[in-house]
């Protein structure tokens, strides 16, 4: 490193030091979610706090903002599209966001947050939105101070937004949600009107938790997660964590019935986790160019592997003998084309983390219409089950049983997510246009899945999208990669492709 770089050295192990704490902290709320004891919440909560407190004095410090203001002085580190330029560009971007909020709110966040996890497991356990609501008001009450810290002109929602996809607005969102729902709904009224159903039989035979979880663990083998960089887990509600440097965890959830619902949120996480195993992190961990670019492209990974890759007539090729032999005799009765059917069955229902490509984005713009009325004011926390219900049985048609399996269904608003959501819907936009691209470059993709190879995809993945980290801007990497502007063409095409091939549209 060049003498003049001595602030950017320092300026880097600075970040470094703040990143291991913050994975310190990260290791703490994943063993809350996993393997704490029960009786341990409070004292998770202090915890809690107390790390959110130390991280965000040390990525505040005075230091930082006069090391940042150094290297921006430095022409050889600025060097228009050089790595440093963009690291040190992110690195501005996030100073001037966490020195808007002050210490006290951070330490008060994580310390509700792990409360209100707590609360929030009990009250959906047992379908009780009144034990969750006043927690709930608390933690929008924390994002709506959080939100006007930032300033960010626009509604208070465009600056949490922020945080998950820089740049983005809810205005973008909601011109991107509303034809896109439209289309969503002709395709699915098709398929209503004139789909011959597939028969979901193979989903209804029975596994026990442990074969569903060797098999988890060995497709997770095959596709590339390194497992002695990571683990899979067992959780209320399926995550990923990227802790450090290698050290990714993965959770997942089993039930006896439909074996695939765990295995495709298995896959969805070990996208995630792939991507974080593909970051610069051994080098650069504190970085911005060794974290992610935004939560849409991180989702695209995960969707991409859980669908592209999951649900197509390729995996099952492969896969089903696998299955056979992990989960049991009784898929013997099926084959590859029977299961590739079932797994695509579009069908409007309760669970989002069930649903099928079909319907999920519906799932989607639910949340992200409730969560910005919240935020916003004009609407209230009592309302909540009803506008959820409401909303369900206009966008999907199904009518809601209970809360559990309605707005309590979620962990998101628990630990203050807020904005977090409409990234799952970014994420599939920009899975589908990357999807494309990936079968150009490698034309014979599809026949590489089915023998269960699987090599020269992630390698794809990490030479286009993962080894950047945050160099570019998610629509800069979007042009970058594919030659155009985010669509939802590809989606489309792709959801309608489905349809054809399963429902015979």
């Amino acid at each position: 490193m060049p003498a003049q770089s001595a602030a950017y050295v320092e300026l880097c192990g600075l970040l470094r030091e703040a990143a291991h704490l913050a994975s310190a902290a990260a290791l703490l709320g994943w063993d809350q979610e996993t393997y704490m004891p029960a009786s341990g919440g409070a004292g998770r909560a202090e915890q809690s706090s107390l790390l959110a407190a130390i991280v965000h004095e040390r990525r505040t410090s005075p230091r930082v903002g006069e090391l940042i203001a150094a290297c921006e002085a430095d022409d050889a580190l600025m060097k228009p599209g050089s790595e440093t330029a963009a690291d040190v560009r992110e690195m501005r971007h996030d100073y001037d966001k966490v020195t808007k909020i002050p210490s006290e709110l951070v330490a008060e966040i994580a310390k509700v947050s792990s409360q209100s996890q707590e609360v929030w497991k009990k009250a959906r356990e047992k379908d009780d939105f009144a034990m969750f609501a006043p927690w709930l008001e608390r933690m929008f009450a924390l994002s709506r101070r959080k939100a006007e810290c930032y300033g960010v002109k626009g509604e208070l929602y465009d600056a949490l937004l922020d945080e998950y996809e820089p740049g983005a607005t809810s205005a973008m969102i909601e011109a991107t949600f509303t034809p896109l729902r439209a289309r969503l709904s002709e395709l699915l009224g098709r398929v209503a009107d004139d789909g011959k159903a597939p028969s979901e039989k193979p989903l209804k035979v029975k596994v026990d938790a442990s074969r569903q979880h060797a098999f988890g663990q060995f497709i997770l083998e095959k596709c590339g997660f390194d497992l002695a960089a990571g683990r899979l887990d067992v959780t209320t509600h399926p995550f990923c964590s990227g802790i450090g440097p290698g050290d990714t965890r993965l959770t997942t959830r089993y039930r006896d019935e439909r074996f695939t619902d765990a295995l495709y949120g298995t896959m969805h996480e070990m996208g995630h986790g792939l991507y974080e195993q593909g970051l610069p992190k051994a080098e650069r961990f504190g970085q911005p160019l060794a974290g992610d670019i935004s939560l849409g492209i991180h989702e695209s990974q995960s969707r991409m592997w859980e669908n592209f890759v999951g649900r197509s007539k390729a995996f099952w090729k492969w896969a089903m003998p696998h299955a056979r032999k992990h989960l049991g005799k009784e898929l013997g009765k099926f084959d590859a084309k029977e299961m590739f059917m079932a797994v695509n069955t579009a069908k409007p229902s309760l669970i989002r983390v069930e649903a099928d490509e079909a319907t999920y984005n519906l799932h989607v713009m639910v949340r992200f219409e409730i969560e910005r009325a919240l935020l916003n004011g004009t609407m209230k926390v009592k309302d909540v089950p009803a506008e959820w219900n409401r909303r369900y049985k206009e966008y999907l048609g199904v009518k809601v049983p209970d809360d559990r399996r309605g707005c309590l269904q979620d962990v998101h608003w628990s630990f203050g997510l807020v904005g977090y959501f409409p990234t799952y819907t970014l994420g599939n936009l920009y899975a589908a246009q990357f999807w494309e691209k990936i079968n150009a470059d490698i034309p014979d993709l599809q026949k590489q899945i089915a023998k269960g190879k699987f090599d020269q995809l992630k390698k794809w993945l990490n030479t286009k999208i993962h080894r950047h980290g945050r160099r570019y801007r998610a629509a800069e990497l979007c042009r970058m990669v594919t030659g155009a502007d985010l669509s939802a063409d590809p989606l489309m095409r792709h959801l309608e492709s489905r349809a054809q091939a399963v429902y015979g549209l």
